[in-house]
């Protein structure tokens, strides 16, 4: 019976988890969220609005800070951030951590060159996120563009692909509006 129940919850995460589940539709409108956010150990707060006067945001939720999977994404979104930067977007990853453990993530496995933000479980909801029965947030990869539309979204356990389909949902903004 415990088995079974294991079972079916474990089906029920990896389901939620598979691409082309993405909770917010394209097209649509992000929640915009002010929150506690920390860049190389530094918190400050972190209002999406703000984000995205200055360009397309990769709005990305991960389940915890130092588990393998979100160690990995933070890795690749670490070493791609000076990519997203040049094309003008802002990356943020999103957990339901307290901002003690982000502090030393976006220090550790962030390596001081992008912010991670905590989120409560209305923030976690709003952006329909929330893995069955545990209280953590899916790995769901965001592009919002500055008017604050979702131009792209993927979820998928594996943190494999989100940096580079992100990256190229940014391009593809960016060609469609070219600075200038």
């Amino acid at each position: 019976m415990i088995r079974a129940i294991a079972a079916a919850v474990g089906t029920l995460a990896l389901s939620a988890c598979s691409p082309g589940k993405a909770a917010l539709p394209v097209g649509g409108t992000a929640p915009d969220f002010t929150t506690q956010a920390s860049l190389a150990g530094k918190p400050f707060p972190f209002h999406l609005a703000d984000a995205l006067k200055k360009g397309p945001v990769v709005l990305y939720f991960y389940p915890a800070a130092f588990t393998s999977g979100c160690t990995v994404e933070a890795h690749d979104f670490a070493e791609a951030s000076d990519q997203f930067h040049a094309l003008g977007a802002t990356v943020i990853g999103v957990s339901g951590d307290d901002i003690d453990k982000l502090n030393r993530f976006s220090v550790s496995e962030c390596r001081n060159k992008f912010a991670v933000a905590s989120a409560d479980g209305k923030l976690i909801s709003e952006y329909k996120v929330k893995l069955p029965v545990v209280a953590r947030s899916n790995r769901t990869s965001y592009v919002i563009a500055p008017d604050g539309k979702v131009i792209f979204a993927y979820s998928a356990l594996d943190p494999a692909g989100h940096v580079e389909k992100t990256m190229a949902a940014v391009k593809a903004w960016q060609a469609a509006h070219p600075a200038g």
